[in-house]
């Protein structure tokens, strides 16, 4: 299992010598990712993702639960009450559900593209006076020796708590 763990630190210089140091104690790039304002050149730290930035995840979950359900809805519906003497079986039911399942998570992928991921929500204030956001993907086991070793070399860097309404599993 993973964690998320967020570091804000005051500028860009500080976060690039933080991840050559979690490079150097075998942290891989892909679980690390850096979000700053728009204006702050990364060069070369590894950038969030839109699935880091955004709620994509979470809309195509939803996306595709409600589609399937409406979806299915659907189907029994028209094997139930059947137009114009139609005779249908399961496999409208199947289907219905599979197009309502389709149509589901590309609308909400469409939706959930715009919206900003609400963990980042804490961090808004500082990444937009210029700070640095640093994620972590860290395996449970690691997050003390992290969190230590970030503590130990970056006293300036600040521990974000993030409250999560559900635990996901990203």
């Amino acid at each position: 299992m993973r964690r998320r763990l967020y570091f804000m630190l005051p500028d860009v210089d500080h976060c690039k010598q933080l991840v050559a140091e979690l490079q150097n104690a075998g942290m891989p790039e892909r679980d690390i990712h850096v979000v700053a304002r728009n204006d702050i050149p990364l060069e070369n730290l590894p950038k969030a993702s839109v699935l880091q930035k955004t709620e994509l995840t979470y809309g195509l979950e939803l996306g595709v639960g409600v589609g399937s359900i409406a979806g299915m809805l659907g189907g029994v519906l028209a094997v139930t009450f059947p137009p114009a003497g139609l005779v249908l079986g399961g496999g409208a039911v199947i289907a219905t559900t599979l197009a309502g399942a389709s149509f589901g998570s590309v609308v909400s992928l469409l939706i959930a593209r715009d919206i900003p991921n609400h963990e980042l929500q804490t961090f808004q204030t500082g990444i937009a006076q210029g700070q640095t956001l640093l994620i972590l993907d860290i395996p449970t086991p690691q997050i003390d020796e992290i969190t230590q070793l970030i503590k130990n070399t970056h006293p300036e860097a600040q521990i974000g708590v993030v409250k999560a309404a559900k635990a996901r599993c990203d």
